[in-house]
């Protein structure tokens, strides 16, 4: 069974909700779990110890165990069997001997799970693919939002109004902001540019520099430690609100669509949780940019009027074209090529709604079969591919630098 939505979208700061928010919250369950010991012990592997610097994973447990005695140990070159994002806490007392050790694993979006517990919060979804929720939809004329409404209640409407709200004040503040990005690359925001000119153009130039311009005031605002909401993780969480708030501005789109659009952007992302990862340290970044851009593409065809197939197509078309995307960001930083990705997957997204409202929604590829051949590329992808900044891009620039 699938936990709610709610896991999928999770308001917070970035820049990484694998390996700040994560490991942020797994801290606080130690430190509540043993409050009283004289000094701890945190161990970090694989991913969040070779790119933990970059993205500010020990400032972020820091701030947990601030005014007590800790140290943390940095091992990248050692990958635990459940996850690559690992890390371990000891608790001591002042003789120096061990009362408590616990090990966590940040599995992306912000969740943390141990080697017994699987999910954190309730699972409350029976049906666990797209087709078989296809199936029950068809059977009850319902769409894709109607049925999140039935198995998460009414409630789910206020918590989405909610994410819609904080989705929307991280654009207007990104485009707000300006300036060099915290990190040593000194990366220049573009954003806020990028809205001056578009607002200068018409037609299509228009259009399509706003949705840049969008994406990448969320994706700037991750980078410097904003708030936002995980759509699937932090750093993919540009695309879907730059998507929403594009259709939301051009077509005159209400709230209350935006939101059942949210909901069916959820459900997609928690079958890619589900059933695959959308954590980039085990599969790469498909299963993040690759995973946020099938949930705006979802969600820009259902608010297009698209039928329940059309939506799937696209979902399916938003994952299938990012099969095989590494994640190798030069310095450990959610910068490069994160940020970009994020306003191209926008624009990805926008094109594959077009492209299956022309269709009659019959395709011969399954969302449900994409998203197993995502897991098993990602499984197959080397570790120097999966956010250690140890592969691809993150080798090369460091190399030209030298």
């Amino acid at each position: 069974m699938m936990e709610s939505i709610k896991e999928i979208f999770k308001i917070g700061s970035g820049p990484s909700s694998s390996h700040t928010m994560g490991p942020k919250k797994a801290a606080e369950i130690f430190l509540e779990r043993q409050p009283d010991a004289n000094h701890y012990e945190v161990s970090l592997f694989g991913s969040l110890a070779a790119t933990g610097k970059g993205h500010l994973t020990d400032f972020a447990i820091e701030q947990v165990f601030k005014g007590r005695k800790l140290k943390i140990n940095w091992s990248p070159d050692v990958f635990l069997p459940r996850h690559s994002n690992a890390l371990s806490f000891t608790a001591f007392n002042d003789m120096g001997i061990e009362l408590d050790s616990w090990t966590a694993y940040s599995v992306g979006g912000g969740t943390v799970v141990d080697d017994i517990q699987k999910e954190e919060t309730q699972s409350i979804y029976e049906l666990t693919t797209l087709d078989e929720i296809l199936q029950r939809c068809e059977k009850n004329g319902q769409h894709l939002w109607e049925y999140v409404e039935q198995v998460e209640g009414k409630e789910i409407w206020d918590y989405l109004s909610k994410v819609w709200s904080v989705m929307k004040k991280a654009i207007d503040d990104g485009l707000d902001e300006e300036g060099a990005l915290p990190g040593a690359l000194k990366l220049p925001r573009k954003a806020s540019a990028y809205y001056t000119k578009a607002k200068n153009f018409s037609g299509r130039m228009e259009r399509r520099s706003m949705i840049y311009a969008y994406a990448l005031a969320v994706s700037e605002q991750n980078a410097a430690g904003g708030t936002i909401v995980t759509a699937p993780t932090c750093g993919a969480s540009g695309v879907l609100p730059a998507v929403l708030k594009f259709i939301q501005k051009y077509y005159d789109a209400s709230d209350k669509k935006i939101l059942r659009a949210l909901a069916t952007a959820g459900l997609i992302g928690n079958l890619v949780k589900y059933n695959a990862s959308i954590s980039g340290a085990e599969v790469g970044c498909q299963g993040e940019v690759g995973t946020a851009c099938a949930m705006a593409s979802a969600a820009a065809t259902q608010l297009f009027g698209g039928s329940i197939y059309q939506v799937e197509y696209s979902a399916e078309m938003g994952m299938e074209h990012h099969l095989g995307l590494t994640c190798d960001p030069i310095a450990g930083l959610v910068q490069i090529p994160c940020i970009e990705r994020n306003a191209f997957a926008a624009a990805r997204a926008l094109n594959h709604n077009t492209y299956v409202l022309l269709s009659d929604g019959r395709h011969r590829i399954t969302f449900d079969e994409v998203v197993k051949a995502m897991k098993q590329t990602g499984h197959d992808l080397p570790n120097i591919y999966k956010e250690t900044s140890t592969g691809g891009l993150a080798v090369f620039h460091h190399n030209r630098k030298e």
